[in-house]
C-alpha cells in the first residue's frame, strides 16, 4: 500500500508547524534522534546526547523497543488474527510502523495512531493524503482516554477485539496521574479477545546510569520521565493473560518462547497480553 511514513513526511528543513515549541526538547523528537532520524531540533539533540552520556545503552534499548513493536504486531496480525490496532504515543514515524507491519499481513487491518505532538501530526497528515487503507490519526493526550476512545471509534469497531499498543509512552505519565487507571480504562473499553502490547523503561536495571539519564532529561524537558520497576510495570497487565515469555527485558522478548535468564542489558521491560 501507499503511505510510507518516512517517504511521505516533511523533514525539519521545511517550515515547522506553527504551534511547535522548539525551545524545549520533546520526547518524540528525542527518540527520533536516537533512532537516527532527522526530524529533531538542537534542543532535542542536546537532551538526547545528555542521556547517551549518562546511559549509552539507550541507543540499543530504543532499537529493541522498535523490534518488540514489529514482532508483537506480526504476532497479533498473523497468529492471533487481530485486525484492529490502537497505537497510542506513536511518535515520529520510522521503519516498520504498526500499519506497515499489520497491513503487510492483512491489508484490511485498521490502525489508529494517537499522539499530541504537532510534528507527529504534520507527519500523519502527510501520510494520510491519498491513502485508501484504513489508517487514521487522533490528536489527543493519552490521559484523555474519553477523547482517545471516541475518536478511535470512528474507524475501529470496539465490539470486536482491538490491540492496544502502548510502546514506551507510559513513563511520561507521572504517578500522580495514575497511569495504571489510564490503562485500565482503555482495556475496559475493548472486548474479550483484545490484547495489550506494552513496553516501559526500567529503573531496576543499570539503576545508577538510568537514574542519572532520567534526571538529565527531566532537567531539560517539559514532559518528565518516570522510570518504574518490573513489579510496577507488571501491574499494567492485571487481569490479563500474559503471553510467554511474560514481562521480560525488551531484548529478550520472543513470542511464545521462554525467556533466558535475566542479564543486565536493556533497561526496559515489555510484554504482550490477552484480555480473557
Amino acid at each position: 500500500m501507499s503511505g510510507d511514513w518516512s517517504q511521505s513526511s516533511p523533514g525539519t528543513s521545511g517550515p515547522a508547524p506553527s504551534d511547535l515549541d522548539t525551545s524545549v526538547p520533546h520526547i518524540a523528537r528525542v527518540y527520533d534522534y536516537w533512532l537516527g532520524g532527522k526530524d529533531n531540533f538542537a534542543v532535542d539533540r542536546e537532551a538526547a546526547e545528555q542521556v547517551i552520556e549518562a546511559y549509552p545503552g539507550i541507543l540499543r534499548d530504543v532499537r529493541a523497543q522498535r523490534a518488540f513493536l514489529s514482532n508483537a504486531v506480526s504476532y497479533l496480525a498473523g497468529v492471533a488474527g487481530i485486525r484492529q490496532f490502537l497505537d497510542i504515543g506513536t511518535g515520529i514515524p520510522t521503519a516498520n510502523n504498526t500499519h506497515e507491519v499489520a497491513q503487510a499481513v492483512e491489508p484490511g487491518c485498521r490502525v489508529v495512531y494517537v499522539d499530541n505532538d504537532p510534528m507527529v501530526l504534520t507527519h500523519a497528515r502527510a501520510l494520510l493524503v491519498g491513502v485508501t487503507a484504513p489508517t487514521a490519526y487522533v490528536d489527543a493526550d493519552l490521559r484523555d482516554t474519553g477523547k482517545v476512545l471516541a475518536e478511535a471509534a470512528r474507524l475501529l469497531d470496539f465490539s470486536k477485539p482491538v490491540a492496544v499498543m502502548l510502546i514506551s509512552v507510559l513513563h511520561l505519565i507521572p504517578d500522580e496521574d495514575d497511569p495504571h487507571a489510564i490503562v485500565a480504562r482503555l482495556l475496559e473499553a475493548v472486548p474479550s479477545g483484545s490484547w495489550l502490547a506494552l513496553s516501559h523503561p526500567a529503573r531496576d536495571v543499570h539503576p545508577q546510569q538510568v537514574t542519572e539519564a532520567a534526571s538529565r532529561f527531566n532537567q531539560l524537558a517539559r514532559a518528565k520521565a518516570t522510570l518504574r520497576t518490573q513489579a510496577e510495570i507488571l501491574r499494567f497487565f492485571d487481569g490479563l493473560e500474559l503471553l510467554e515469555p511474560g514481562l521480560v527485558q525488551i531484548h529478550q522478548w520472543r513470542p511464545g518462547l521462554a525467556a533466558p535468564g535475566r542479564r543486565q542489558e536493556a533497561a526496559g521491560y515489555c510484554g504482550l497480553a490477552r484480555k480473557p
